[in-house]
């Protein structure tokens, strides 16, 4: 168990018949009534983000998440295949579980599988990525009054927004978590 006022960025907690990762939190004490924890919360099998507020003090059971190094090898008919680095055991999951992580996934990429009670609950890529821009519009001299952004399709088949300088067949950084270019390679 973890009380409300221990509550950190990361921590996976089982509530509401779910597991969540905490996103953010903060404790808040208004000038009357009791103190209470207001907190953001990512469903990690769902992806679904809420916002609720607990008591200060209210004890949340702790969620117990395994992590799997493994390296994504490929996909055949639906079937996302990854290969533990250490005993070379394989499993295959379906894009369902996978969710928003499959528009950065790239063959031979190392990652962490995410298990809870032995169910593969999803994976967690590398903060950063670098890929190949395979179709891009060329930029227009000139045209950079607003900070000048286009859109770019990545090998992975990704659609994020780069600099006008940017042009097709370039490798650039990508930060997965907030899905924004970072810089070239």
């Amino acid at each position: 168990m973890v009380s409300t006022n221990d509550l950190r960025t990361g921590l996976t907690v089982e509530w509401d018949g779910s597991i969540w990762t905490v996103v953010d939190f903060q404790h808040v004490k208004p000038g009357k009534g009791a103190a209470f924890v207001r907190v953001k919360l990512r469903n990690i099998i769902t992806g679904a983000t809420i916002e609720n507020a607990f008591n200060a003090g209210e004890k949340l059971s702790r969620a117990q998440i395994d992590f799997r190094k493994m390296q994504y090898l490929y996909e055949s008919d639906g079937q996302y295949h990854f290969m533990d680095q250490d005993n070379y055991e394989q499993i295959s999951l379906s894009a369902d579980v996978l969710g928003d992580s499959l528009k950065y996934l790239k063959e031979n990429m190392e990652l962490g599988v995410q298990q809870y009670q032995g169910k593969v609950v999803g994976i967690e890529l590398p903060n950063f990525v670098e890929l190949e821009i395979v179709e891009t519009d060329p930029g227009l001299r000139g045209d950079t009054a607003s900070g000048g952004t286009k859109p770019a399709k990545l090998e992975t088949g990704a659609v994020i927004q780069v600099p006008l300088f940017i042009q097709q067949g370039e490798k650039i950084r990508v930060d997965t978590r907030t899905n924004k270019y970072l810089e070239r390679v």
